[in-house]
């Protein structure tokens, strides 16, 4: 890793104006401030986490607050996150709100007692409580979920189940369901849009949709909903209730790629593994996790920057189980 020796080799001033510049002094002059910074991300280089936080009285922590640890798609997140705060010098606490706002609240007031660093948090929903972050100073990055002024890393969810659809549409389905998460949470409102949005496009007036919680149990009670209204294909709004949805499939005797065709959220490690394998829409979980931390880093150098957004990119994998079958049943 580069150190502040060789940014201020780099930029050819002392150590003392790097140390100003780049903590916002403003006694540096501008000039010197842009050529420091500019030799800075040239480097690589961020500012020792540990020996500032201590001088400010903070902990070399950050916490992440996500909403499901057992969902794939964050565990990854959390992995990317990490990685980039182990490299920094920094170490991470990993809590799990369950969706829950109250419990999420009560690890903010933790991470708050605790005085960390910093904070990478999927809000339970766009009215999540972090004015206690935003009025301590407490850098903060929201991922997966948008929260207003503040740093964020999201996917176009609303475009990528419009693809998702699309696709669906393109392979010669007639009545597509739409298997999403609770009113109020961004992504189950963003991927029933796109659904939508799709539907629309195409000319069709039929909606079968249905919402349950973001786990096994919702995508199974939804889909068991759904089946009196025959639909010959679903999009599913993650790969939780991707596991519901085709437990309830098989318990109809309906049969993956040939009776129903199945799209989910999220490439996991059994899509591949199934017969058929199934057709995915594969966010970027590792990189949004990485993401997030190199802009809580930034922040937690330089407080005054102005909110940044980062938008990945989903992208659809055809697979089987959306290839309608021409075999004799």
């Amino acid at each position: 890793m580069a150190t502040i020796s060789d940014v201020a080799r780099q930029a050819g001033v002392s150590t003392a104006t790097v140390s100003r510049a780049l903590n916002g002094k403003s006694t540096v002059d501008p000039a010197l401030v842009a050529r420091v910074r500019a030799a800075a991300e040239e480097l690589g280089y961020h500012p020792n986490g540990l020996a500032r936080n201590l001088r400010r009285q903070e902990t070399a922590v950050l916490a992440l607050i996500i909403s499901d640890v057992e969902n794939p798609f964050f565990t990854s997140i959390a992995r990317g996150v990490e990685d980039v705060a182990q490299t920094a010098g920094y170490s991470v606490v990993l809590c799990n709100s369950d969706e829950n706002a109250d419990k999420e609240q009560r690890y903010i007031d933790v991470a708050l007692q605790e005085r960390v660093a910093g904070v990478v948090l999927s809000p339970t929903d766009v009215s999540s409580s972090v004015e206690r972050l935003r009025h301590r100073g407490t850098p903060l990055v929201a991922v997966d979920r948008p929260l207003t002024e503040c740093d964020q890393v999201l996917v176009d969810s609303r475009l990528a189940a419009r693809q998702a659809t699309e696709h669906l549409i393109g392979a010669g389905y007639r009545r597509i369901g739409c298997v999403t998460g609770p009113a109020g949470i961004r992504t189950a409102d963003d991927r029933l849009a796109g659904y939508r949005d799709a539907l629309d496009a195409a000319g069709r007036d039929l909606r079968l949709e249905r919402r349950g919680e973001y786990r096994a149990s919702g995508g199974r009670q939804a889909t068991e909903a759904l089946l009196a209204e025959s639909p010959d294909a679903l999009l599913v709004a993650n790969s939780a209730m991707a596991i519901g949805v085709l437990e309830a499939l098989g318990e109809a005797g309906l049969r993956l790629g040939r009776d129903v065709g199945v799209v989910a959220f999220d490439d996991v490690p059994w899509a591949t593994l199934i017969d058929p394998p199934l057709t995915v829409v594969a966010q970027p979980a590792y990189e949004i996790g990485a993401a997030a931390a190199r802009l809580l880093l930034a922040r937690i150098a330089e407080p005054s920057l102005p909110p940044a957004a980062t938008m990945l990119e989903a992208r659809l994998i055809e697979r089987g189980s959306t290839q309608r079958a021409t075999s004799p049943r």
